[in-house]
């Protein structure tokens, strides 16, 4: 298994659990207002969406390695 493989499958996950923690936010947050939780009142739906945020830098620094290794080897295969 190359590096490169496993950073896509890497950034992919990583990106579909920041989603799935946004969704969680949302639902937590309309939850609330009916005087429910989903999550027991562990986590504030401001909480799980500074989570997610901190998983989606992750996944566009990823995303930004990626973008640089593929102009390198472009800019190396031009010349």
């Amino acid at each position: 298994m190359n590096v490169q493989f496993a950073d896509r499958y890497f950034a992919r996950t990583v990106f579909v659990i920041a989603t799935t923690t946004i969704l969680l936010a949302f639902a937590e947050g309309i939850a609330e207002l009916f005087g429910r939780s989903l999550l027991a009142y562990t986590y504030s739906p401001g909480r799980l969406l500074e989570i997610a945020a901190t998983l989606l830098i992750f996944v566009i620094v990823q995303l930004l390695r990626q973008i640089r290794e593929e102009l390198s080897s472009a800019r190396s295969n031009d010349e």
